[in-house]
């Protein structure tokens, strides 16, 4: 069901003025045109009847786009799904890594280097630590957020790591145990931190770079970085359904977008330093777009990855299979055999939605007519925007 406002009207209403004032890439202009035409007659659809009682309805074509608030919730679904069937059935830490704001302006300067280097080093502390603490070679999930609630640029990744990893005898071994912590907070903090800063001089040094950004790395150099560690999560299914909220979010939600006028947009953001209240924001409509552009990632970057014994390629180069002798330390084998459902049978399953019973009359399914071609030239909002696939 269509919002009262959606991020669309917005790019609609303020895009051109945003290109005039900042200098836009092609990537941006892209998505942000790809969102405005989503499920709009310029991306084309389908005409449908119903069986039951002749109702009509027409059904235009999302655009598909990874920052389209949306073309996210199947997606969602599906990938929590597909997820639980390879989750090791035992506890997993919830473990979040940022990145001080000091560092924002090199993200933005190049947001694939960055973004790739803060992957890296995340997971070459957690395998350190791993091997270190339990000698153990570990696995985890993580997944690139790069906003805050009031759409600043804030850097972060949240990661799942299990309570259990694969021995260099070849032997499954439980970890953590029932602690607060799987590894020491304040020692992960210390090592990610000179890892993420070391890394990152010598990828600007070998673009001779590093001189325009030495200011901002020593600055963050004497900051205090921290891991934030969440307390074990039970069930592996609850936790990959947890983890499921961070996955395919969007800068922006069109429900928390509560007001557009000619000057200026309002949202709701979560004030952390009053319990987590929501608030409304009010910023102006070229700022609004601006800050959302900064969370539009480059081409093809990929922003959950899975490591260690979660990475398919080891899984399937080791053959490993998940037998432990403590049946108390796991909550029975979740994973399951390839379903044979349809898409539709899947997502209704998921969802609770099914896309083809009648809006109209509830009893009859929607049958599709013909097709709706896709307007040729449709009116554009960016001068420089192109076809982009993500």
């Amino acid at each position: 069901m269509r919002t009262k406002y959606e991020l669309a009207d917005v790019i609609r209403l303020f895009g051109n003025a945003l290109e005039q004032r900042y200098a836009l890439t092609k990537v941006q202009t892209g998505v942000m045109e790809k969102i405005a035409q989503c499920r709009t007659a310029a991306l084309g659809g389908h005409e449908e009847i119903c069986d039951e009682c002749a109702s009509v309805r027409y059904s235009y074509n999302s655009c598909g786009d990874r920052h389209c608030p949306k073309c996210q919730s199947s997606k969602q679904a599906i990938w929590i799904d597909e997820l639980i069937r390879s989750t090791l059935p035992v506890k997993h830490y919830h473990i979040i890594f940022t990145v001080p704001h000091q560092l924002n302006v090199i993200a933005l300067h190049n947001a694939r280097m960055f973004y790739d280097l803060l992957f890296k080093a995340v997971w070459q502390t957690l395998r350190t630590f791993g091997y270190s603490k339990y000698g153990v070679e570990s696995g985890a999930v993580a997944v690139l957020h790069t906003w805050g609630q009031n759409l600043s640029l804030h850097p972060h990744l949240h990661c799942i790591v299990p309570t259990a990893g694969y021995t260099l005898k070849g032997e499954w071994k439980m970890v953590g145990g029932n602690g607060r912590y799987l590894y020491p907070v304040q020692q992960l903090s210390m090592s990610f931190k000179a890892r993420f800063l070391d890394s990152l001089k010598r990828s600007l040094r070998k673009a001779q770079e590093l001189d325009l950004f030495k200011e901002k790395i020593s600055q963050a150099y004497q900051t205090a970085w921290v891991v934030y560690c969440e307390p074990a999560l039970a069930k592996a299914e609850h936790v990959v359904k947890y983890l499921g909220q961070y996955t395919h979010r969007v800068a922006i939600t069109n429900q928390r977008i509560i007001n557009i006028n000619k000057n200026k947009v309002t949202f709701l953001a979560k004030d952390y330093r009053d319990g987590g209240s929501k608030k409304p924001v009010t910023l102006d409509g070229v700022e609004f777009l601006r800050r959302f552009a900064m969370h539009i990632l480059p081409r093809r970057f990929i922003k959950i990855r899975r490591y260690g014994i979660y990475n398919p390629s080891v899984k399937r180069n080791l053959a490993l299979k998940f037998t432990v002798n403590d049946k108390n330390s796991v909550d029975g084998n979740i994973n399951q055999s390839k379903s044979t459902e349809s898409t539709l049978e899947r997502i209704e399953r998921l969802t609770g939605i099914n896309p083809c019973e009648c809006p109209f009359c509830k009893k009859g399914k929607m049958i599709r007519t013909r097709n709706l071609p896709r307007i040729r030239s449709p009116d554009t909002i960016f001068s420089n925007s192109s076809k982009i696939r993500q």
